[in-house]
């Protein structure tokens, strides 16, 4: 039986996100792996890699596994209605409702991570309370159905996490031996914990602007829910 994967691309979206996890579960058989848009012209990554949905919103099959990456993309889908509506439709219909990265903070716009033990990107992870999320410092979190990744590289682990559920443990392994998928980063900066101060600041400077917009988006969703009908 082919186990079906969707991941929903967009404009700006971390092309890492997408790729990383993409390997990991395009690499185990019986799988088929679907790149999902409102349209199927290409989409352009955060970092200029190009994209080409391979379903849209109206076709999309059911699925196994849904997947919303981020990036600095993310920003726009917090406040796209339609997007929202695809993800909370998917959502009820697929095994399992992930996320990468920022792309946590599309499963809380939509409504999903109320409750819900979740985790994102660390210079996100303080939006998280913002949805009604239980925040934890983890790579991998999974609350039921609901699992969620850290930031960008930590969709491989979550890939690798969910693959052994489908396919067993020892199939998962196999894929990540095939893909020699062994870390062993060359510096100890992978994480605001063991990185320099001076690192941390330089990382956060990079990323200051797409987070000082991502908290007015967010901020304005706060508020639009606390504004009654009558005084709408």
């Amino acid at each position: 039986m082919t186990i079906h994967v969707g991941f929903l691309v967009f404009p700006s979206v971390q092309q890492l996100d997408v790729t990383a996890p993409y390997e990991i579960f395009a690499s185990s058989p019986e799988t088929k792996v679907h790149l999902i848009w409102k349209n199927q012209a290409p989409v352009v990554s955060s970092t200029g890699f190009p994209l080409t949905p391979t379903t849209m919103f109206s076709d999309c099959p059911a699925l196994d596994v849904f997947c919303v990456p981020g990036g600095v993309g993310v920003n726009a889908l917090l406040e796209d209605g339609e997007a929202l509506a695809f993800v909370r439709a998917c959502a009820e219909r697929a095994s399992y409702v992930t996320a990468v990265c920022t792309g946590s903070l599309v499963l809380g716009a939509a409504g999903l991570l109320r409750g819900k033990r979740a985790t994102t990107h660390w210079f996100s992870h303080d939006f998280l309370k913002r949805f009604g999320a239980v925040p934890v410092h983890d790579r991998v979190v999974r609350d039921g159905s609901l699992i969620t990744a850290g930031g960008v590289t930590a969709g491989v682990d979550f890939a690798l996490t969910v693959l052994a559920d489908l396919i067993g443990r020892e199939q998962a392994e196999a894929v990540q031996l095939a893909l020699e998928y062994a870390p062993a980063p060359p510096f100890r900066a992978g994480s605001p914990d063991t990185a320099s101060p001076a690192v941390v600041a330089i990382a956060k400077a990079r990323m200051s602007a797409s987070r000082a917009a991502r908290e007015a988006i967010i901020e304005r969703l706060a508020q639009a829910r606390v504004v009654t009908p009558r005084q709408r």
